[in-house]
Protein backbone atom coordinates (compact mmCIF):
# COMPACT_ATOMS: atom_id res chain seq x y z
CA UNK A 1 0.00 0.00 0.00
CA UNK A 2 1.04 3.48 -0.77
CA UNK A 3 0.56 6.52 1.18
CA UNK A 4 0.65 10.27 0.20
CA UNK A 5 0.90 13.05 2.36
CA UNK A 6 -1.13 16.08 1.70
CA UNK A 7 2.29 19.08 2.13
CA UNK A 8 1.83 23.02 1.59
CA UNK A 9 4.48 24.50 -0.82
CA UNK A 10 6.59 26.90 0.84
CA UNK A 11 9.59 27.67 -1.44
CA UNK A 12 10.55 26.75 -5.02
CA UNK A 13 13.60 26.60 -6.72
CA UNK A 14 13.59 24.56 -9.79
CA UNK A 15 12.82 21.44 -9.47
CA UNK A 16 12.66 21.23 -5.62
CA UNK A 17 10.68 23.08 -3.50
CA UNK A 18 10.40 23.17 0.58
CA UNK A 19 7.25 21.80 1.76
CA UNK A 20 5.57 21.68 4.98
CA UNK A 21 4.88 18.38 6.91
CA UNK A 22 2.53 19.24 9.68
CA UNK A 23 5.61 21.98 10.88
CA UNK A 24 8.55 20.92 9.19
CA UNK A 25 10.06 21.55 6.55
CA UNK A 26 11.12 19.18 3.80
CA UNK A 27 12.76 19.07 0.55
CA UNK A 28 10.52 17.70 -2.32
CA UNK A 29 11.11 17.34 -6.17
CA UNK A 30 7.62 18.79 -7.93
CA UNK A 31 9.21 17.93 -11.35
CA UNK A 32 6.39 14.94 -11.64
CA UNK A 33 3.79 18.04 -11.47
CA UNK A 34 2.80 21.26 -13.79
CA UNK A 35 2.47 24.46 -12.37
CA UNK A 36 3.31 23.83 -8.57
CA UNK A 37 3.22 27.68 -7.07
CA UNK A 38 4.25 28.50 -3.40
CA UNK A 39 1.06 28.14 -1.18
CA UNK A 40 0.09 24.99 -3.50
CA UNK A 41 -1.11 21.91 -1.73
CA UNK A 42 0.42 18.77 -3.32
CA UNK A 43 0.17 14.86 -2.43
CA UNK A 44 3.90 14.19 -1.75
CA UNK A 45 5.14 9.99 -2.15
CA UNK A 46 8.74 9.19 -1.70
CA UNK A 47 9.88 12.13 -1.94
CA UNK A 48 8.00 13.26 -5.09
CA UNK A 49 4.80 15.51 -5.38
CA UNK A 50 2.41 13.50 -7.50
CA UNK A 51 -0.94 15.84 -7.49
CA UNK A 52 -2.13 19.21 -6.98
CA UNK A 53 -4.96 19.36 -4.42
CA UNK A 54 -7.17 21.73 -3.28
CA UNK A 55 -6.78 23.24 0.28
CA UNK A 56 -9.84 21.71 1.79
CA UNK A 57 -9.16 18.04 0.32
CA UNK A 58 -5.53 19.30 2.16
CA UNK A 59 -7.32 19.61 5.51
CA UNK A 60 -10.09 16.79 5.38
CA UNK A 61 -6.64 14.17 4.12
CA UNK A 62 -4.48 15.51 7.17
CA UNK A 63 -7.27 15.31 9.57
CA UNK A 64 -8.51 11.32 8.57
CA UNK A 65 -4.44 10.96 8.82
CA UNK A 66 -4.65 12.16 12.44
CA UNK A 67 -7.26 10.25 13.51
CA UNK A 68 -5.25 7.04 12.78
CA UNK A 69 -5.69 4.81 15.56
CA UNK A 70 -2.38 2.12 15.53
CA UNK A 71 -3.46 -0.02 17.68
Amino acid sequence: MCLAIPVKILKIKGNTAIADFWGIQKQIDVRLVADVRVGDYVLVHAGFAIEKINKTQARKNLELLKNISYE
